[in-house]
């Protein structure tokens, strides 16, 4: 009996070139790049500084469109979207942890969990139901009515990875891995919001 525990790719780039105009012509940022990365897979993206790293997670995270190339996301091609559309899929797919966490000062830990959720409209009993369980996965259940500047750098760091994989989202990018001196507990599994 054989078992074929490939999975489908979940990013899916091709030859992908971003450029940006300079004074004197123009500047090649990223060069005929192609990856792949399959569902579960983990993958680190590293480099000098001034290689594309950024550029590169820009162009994965929809926040950018590449000059030429293919990307296909989670079986769906999004190289031609238009900003709107880009938003729409990065809502519900995407999910990111900023390096300085991005919450928003005055939004409860809760609160900056429902976001993403906020933006995909889901209604507000629903939306709180979800955001109490991904903080719940990350041991933050007793912290819910914190502001951020009442949390420590790791419970923050966590805030943002709830809010990261709230909706579910087939993958989320790190800008910075978690540090490994702030280990958060290793999230369960929480309903899947209604689409």
């Amino acid at each position: 009996m054989h078992t074929d525990y490939r999975t489908r790719p979940i990013v899916q780039i091709e030859n992908m070139v971003k450029e940006f105009p300079t004074g004197d012509g123009v500047f090649r940022a990223l060069d005929d790049v192609s990856l792949q990365v399959d569902q579960g897979e983990m993958v680190a993206i590293m480099g000098p500084s001034g290689s594309g790293k950024s550029t590169l997670m820009t162009l994965i995270g929809l926040l950018d469109t590449p000059t030429s190339g293919r990307y296909v996301l989670d079986g769906e091609d999004v190289s031609g979207l238009s900003r709107l559309e880009q938003a729409r899929v990065r809502n519900r797919k995407l999910g990111f942890v900023f390096q300085n966490f991005n919450l928003l000062p005055r939004l409860t830990a809760l609160q900056n969990v429902e976001l993403p959720l906020v933006y995909g409209r889901v209604d507000g009993r629903r939306r709180r139901e979800l955001a109490r369980a991904a903080l719940e996965a990350v041991g933050l259940g007793a912290k819910v009515d914190n502001l951020p500047n009442t949390l420590s750098g790791g419970q923050k760091q966590r805030v943002a990875i709830a809010r990261a994989l709230v909706h579910n989202r087939r993958s989320f990018w790190p800008t910075n891995p978690p540090a490994p001196s702030t280990p958060a507990p290793a999230p369960r599994l929480w309903p899947s919001s209604a689409s």
